[in-house]
């Protein structure tokens, strides 16, 4: 698919495609003869997962940081240091996300407490 449809698909901008493209994070699997990216569904799906990663604030180098991990487990499942990474990207994560939550629970007592002015 071309870029277009996965920009819908994935709601990131053309802009932020091709940076992970020139970057080297996402490449496109295929250009067409006039050099247009052409994306898999794999490439979409290695997208979406980055993408998730956004909001919680991981840098460009910690994304890349878990695609190489999962490009690894992909060939040796079993390697008990990619296992205890990827175990260690999972828990910030979590730590992440209970941090946003508390902002979030924090900008619902502000909303409600603008609601009684």
């Amino acid at each position: 698919m071309r870029i277009g449809e996965v920009a819908e698909r994935t709601e990131l901008s053309f802009r932020t495609l091709r940076h992970y493209d020139e970057i080297g994070l996402v490449p496109p699997s295929a250009r067409t003869d006039g050099g247009f990216r052409l994306y898999t569904e794999d490439d979409v799906a290695r997208i979406l997962l980055i993408r998730r990663m956004k909001p919680l604030g991981f840098t460009l180098d910690e994304m890349r940081e878990l695609l190489d991990v999962v490009d690894a487990l992909a060939s040796g499942p079993d390697d008990a240091e990619l296992r205890a990474r990827l175990a260690s990207i999972q828990q910030e994560a979590s730590e992440r996300r209970e941090r946003l939550t508390r902002q979030v629970g924090m900008a619902d007592e502000f909303l409600e407490q603008l609601s009684r002015i």
